[in-house]
This record gives structure tokens, sequence and C-alpha cells, in this order.
């Protein structure tokens, strides 16, 4: 849907089922009563999530046909798309299978083009689409030693992609733009390693392979390239990396990096008292969010500033008696609408300043929620699924609506 701040949507990855069918059924179910009670009189636009074998079905005429009927019928459309989990994402083991297959594999390159066909037939005319994915790999299944050879082989594969959308746009007018989500562990995490390899490997890269490849000059290049890598802004991973919003938003102006989509979503956190019992509660509440679905990354802010970094919630535990410990930040995509978890709370106020800023000077023109962890949520923090979803987006569009 249309907003002041840009369009606004949720995630379809909150939705359970990995076949095209199972998905297409979560939508008939779920879109029509959410737009009925968001705004009935205007399209609704959707954030759709397909897994690879979801891609496989409707990349097909007759299902891609079917869905864009049901668009139209239903007054909805697609313009993003989440091409992050490839996998299953619910009822399974995913941690840090998230990323696989990587960006060094010839799967996500043919798999996350297929997605793009997909949204250049969804996209209405005259509205540019984005696809969000993985932040290249996850750090710890390369030795450091070997991050320039990976940058360097991720990077190749990801101007495979540019060039294809560079021939969408030629032949279609259509402008798609890939999204880069940077994430804790992934081997971009925060934003001064996503600007790092902007600057020294994918416009220097990116310069020569559209040269080459495209007959562009370098101007015509570097051109594309900032129109088609975008950065998925998730409010929630830059938070659990204690980053400024602010100063983020400013270097990504400077360095004239365009924004695909904000992710607008919550961590949770909590300051470590220095009393020992106090703390041990703390860390008591976080053990009730301790679950065996989704990594929990923990950032953990030490008393001379520097930061610790958890691969997963666990490991904090193991840890929780460190004295030297100030604050915790974990990635669980918590609800928006919630700030207070009795000891914890969640880092909403991180929400309320990015859009405080998209409010004021926009940078991207799309939104999107995306809280997926309903189903593994402590049992006192379960709704139904329709009535979570849009207690999310009034919060949003409340707070869109005042700033």
């Amino acid at each position: 849907m249309q907003t002041s701040a840009g369009h606004l949507t949720y995630c379809t990855n909150i939705h359970a089922g990995e076949s095209w069918e199972d998905h297409f059924a979560a939508l008939r179910q779920n879109i029509p009563g959410i737009k009925k009670r968001i705004r009935a009189d205007a399209p609704f636009g959707i954030g759709l999530r397909l897994s690879h074998q979801a891609s496989l079905t409707l990349q097909q005429p007759d299902a891609l046909r079917a869905f864009q009927d049901w668009l139209r019928q239903e007054d909805c459309y697609v313009f993003t798309m989440n091409g992050f989990p490839y996998g299953g994402f619910h009822h399974t083991h995913v941690k840090d299978q998230v990323h696989a297959p990587d960006w060094t594999t010839p799967e996500r390159l043919a798999y996350t083009i297929r997605l793009f066909d997909i949204l250049k037939e969804l996209v209405p005319a005259g509205m540019e689409g984005g696809i969000s994915t993985s932040p290249l790999s996850y750090k710890y299944w390369h030795p450091a030693t070997q991050y320039p050879e990976v940058f360097k082989k991720t990077t190749g594969q990801i101007l495979d992609v540019v060039r294809h959308l560079v021939g969408i746009r030629r032949d279609t007018g259509k402008l798609l733009h890939l999204d880069i989500e940077p994430e804790p562990d992934g081997l971009l995490e925060s934003g001064p390693e996503f600007f790092d390899w902007y600057d020294q490997y994918l416009l220097p890269m990116g310069k020569t392979y559209l040269q080459a490849h495209a007959g562009m000059d370098a101007a015509a290049a570097e051109t594309a390239i900032r129109d088609h890598l975008q950065l998925c802004y998730d409010v929630c991973h830059f938070a659990v990396g204690y980053e400024d919003h602010a100063t983020v938003v400013r270097q990504l102006r400077e360095k004239k990096i365009k924004t695909g989509k904000i992710q607008i979503s919550a961590a949770l956190k909590a300051d470590m008292p220095a009393d020992k019992d106090k703390r041990a509660a703390v860390i008591q509440a976080f053990r009730q969010f301790n679950e065996s679905t989704y990594l929990h990354q923990v950032v953990a802010r030490q008393d001379d500033g520097t930061l610790r970094r958890y691969p997963d919630l666990p490991e904090a535990l193991a840890d929780a008696g460190n004295a030297g410990t100030r604050a915790w930040r974990s990635h669980f995509h918590v609800p928006l609408f919630i700030q207070d978890y009795g000891l914890l709370r969640s880092t909403q106020e991180d929400i309320r300043q990015v859009l405080t800023i998209q409010g004021a000077t926009p940078f991207t023109g799309h939104l999107e929620v995306e809280t997926y962890t309903w189903e593994v949520l402590p049992e006192a923090l379960k709704a139904p699924l329709s009535e979570s979803i849009l207690r999310e987006m009034e919060w949003v569009i409340s707070f869109i609506n005042k700033a």
C-alpha cells in the first residue's frame, strides 16, 4: 500500500509452506482480510517470499497467469521480494543454513535470476522492484585469510545478476534491483563492511565487467551498478550491531548508494546489571528466547565500548558470567508493537529513528515489515497470525501518520 513514507507491506516469509501451492493458499487466506482492515479502497502491496521450490512452480506460465489474475481480482500488487532464504524456513532447523547456498554457488545465482524473471512480470509498470538477498555468505564458513577470494567470487556472480537486470531494463523499461542485506555474522554484517565491499570490490570489478560484457563505458557502468545493486536496510540487524542510523543513512547519501527497501524489524536488548542476582535474572529472561530454529546472534557491549560477538544465544548464555559486559542485543525478530518484555526490551526506538529519518528525507520508496518468528515466540506472546500481522502494520502506519 502507498503511504507518505513509501510503499508499505509485510514480508510473506511469515507464512509456513515451501511449495507454491502452500504459499499461494496462505496468501489467499490472509491477504484479503488484512487488506480490508488496512486499506480496503486502495491497492495493497505484497512482499513476496518464494523458496527455490516455489519459484520453480511460479515461473511456469499457467501458474504465473493464475497468480496475476488473483492479484488483479484482489487489487494487489508485488513490488518487493525476499530472496534470502533459499530452502526451508519454517518447521526445520534453519540456523546458519539460511545462507545456503551462498553467493559462491551457481545455485544462488540461478535462483536469484529466476526470481527476477518472475518479478519483472509482476511489478506494475512505472514502479521499480527489488529483491533482498544474503550478505554474500556466512562469515564462519570461511577463514579470514580467504575473505578476499570469497569477495571476488561472490561479487562476480552478483555482477552476472546486474548484467541480467540491465537487459530487463533495456527490454521492458522496468528498473529492478538486488538489495544486499547485511546481517550479524554475514560476510557483510555492518554498514562499514558493506561500504568497504561496495568501494573496494563492487564498483571496480563492476566497471570492468560491464565494459567487457555489456559494451558500456565507465560512467554508464557505474550508473548501472548504482541502479541495480542497492542496500536492504534491516533495522533489527543494524540495531543488533549498535549502529547509529543517522550516520549510516548520511554515508549512504554521501556515497550515492541507493537503498532498495527498509525492512522494519525489532531485536531484543537489555543492560547487564553489575549486581550478580539482577544480572542472573536478565540472563534467565533471555533463556526463554533460546530456540532451535533460527540464529539469534548476540552482540555484547563491553566496559571499554568494544563489542563481543556470539554466533548464537547458547554461546552467549554460556559466557553470561563475563563481568565486563554492560549490554546485550540479540537477533530475534520480536513483534514491533511491543517495547517491554519484562526485564528485556525491544529495539523499537531504532525503528522510530529510521522511520523519522525516512519521513523527513526519504532514502527509499519501499518499506517491509519483517517479523517471521511468530511460531517460535514464547507462548505468552503468541496470537492468531492474521491479528499479529494487522497489529504490526497498524503500528507502523500509525507512527508514519504521526511523524
